[in-house]
């Protein structure tokens, strides 16, 4: 303690004019980088955007194998599990506005999941959710900044439990964090599904993704899909229990489809391909996603199999080099017996 005390007593008044100079100099640069910050956040402000959509809960029936067939392996059949293949689920539905009487077209290939959102970096996503099924549901997203009304979740937010023929405006910003990391590809994939009664509402079908495209990625300022690929895929892994543990009802399926009853995924030779994988669902989802014919790069490993478990998502880039109808598949035996399979098609 004496030591330091004379020290400070003893310090010439030249270092101490320079020490406050320093101050002074440390103080302007600290100055300068806030008004800087200040600067780039109004900059961003100015050019982010509202992406607004218009989303219904709704009941309705699903075929898991519309065929009736298993397309992968016609003379095995369906075995158990096409005992029943008609089921009644509850489904995200993307509407054109507030009106909510024009639904909007998806991709084939998307099966069950929800409408697909999308946002760049320091978007803002604005969802005007309408529950028309018969009992309080949510909307709940994974990774999106939220305040607890727009968690969707856990309340007393007021947007956790959304009653039957009642509505509610989610607001999500997808923020730094939100975003494609250092390792990560020019855009990620984030889950979203009810969360009301969050071990049930997955299994009735109530699921879909959000997909957050690195700033300055973006294609153009109307379309926040990321410009240094030509398509992206999403494929759902998930074991929907249909009959309470009973194995004919444990229906094993890519977007909602078992033996090969999923289409649309249809590509070109050289083409820039980006996979978004997700799970959900219990103990027995743990996925290892295989791709016939190709290859893909994830997260700067090349592999042909990436995995994947219940809540889990990874996004992976693929340039197609063979042209073929190829296999797409969980490699875990007893998933792929129960028909955790599609084909996928590369044309020339």
């Amino acid at each position: 303690m004496s030591h330091r005390h004379l020290y400070a007593v003893d310090m010439p008044a030249s270092m101490g004019r320079s020490g406050v100079s320093m101050k002074l100099a440390s103080a302007g640069r600290i100055a300068a980088s806030i008004a800087l910050a200040v600067a780039f956040w109004a900059s961003a402000q100015v050019h982010a955007a509202v992406r607004e959509y218009w989303i219904a809960a709704e009941k309705t029936p699903w075929n898991y194998a519309p065929s009736g067939k298993n397309r992968i392996k016609p003379e095995a059949g369906l075995g158990v599990w096409g005992e029943t293949l008609v089921y009644q689920k509850y489904r995200y539905v993307a509407y054109k506005d507030g009106r909510y009487n024009a639904p909007l077209p998806q991709p084939e290939w998307m099966g069950i999941l929800g409408p697909q959102l999308r946002a760049a970096v320091g978007d803002t996503v604005k969802v005007h959710f309408l529950n028309r099924t018969d009992r309080p549901l949510s909307m709940h997203p994974h990774g999106l900044f939220y305040d607890k009304n727009n968690e969707g979740a856990d309340g007393p937010g007021l947007g956790a439990s959304v009653p039957p023929n009642k509505s509610y405006t989610y607001t999500w910003v997808a923020d730094e964090d939100a975003g494609p990391g250092p390792a990560d590809p020019s855009s990620i994939v984030w889950l979203y599904h009810s969360h009301v009664m969050e071990d049930e509402e997955p299994n009735l079908g109530l699921v879909g993704t959000i997909i957050v495209t690195r700033k300055g990625m973006e294609r153009s300022s109307s379309d926040p899909a990321p410009r240094d690929v030509d398509q992206e895929f999403i494929s759902l892994f998930m074991i929907f229990n249909e009959e309470e543990g009973k194995e004919s009802g444990m229906k094993h399926t890519i977007n909602g489809r078992i033996f090969g009853n999923l289409d649309g995924y249809k590509t070109h030779l050289g083409k820039r391909v980006r996979w978004h994988v997700v799970a959900l669902g219990n103990e027995t989802d743990n996925h290892t996603v295989h791709w016939h014919g190709q290859t893909v790069l994830d997260h700067g490993r090349r592999t042909d199999v990436v995995e994947v478990m219940p809540a889990s998502m990874t996004s992976v880039d693929m340039v197609p080099r063979s042209p073929g109808h190829w296999l797409l598949h969980c490699h875990v035996d007893d998933h792929m017996m129960a028909g955790m399979s599609t084909r996928w098609h590369v044309l020339p």
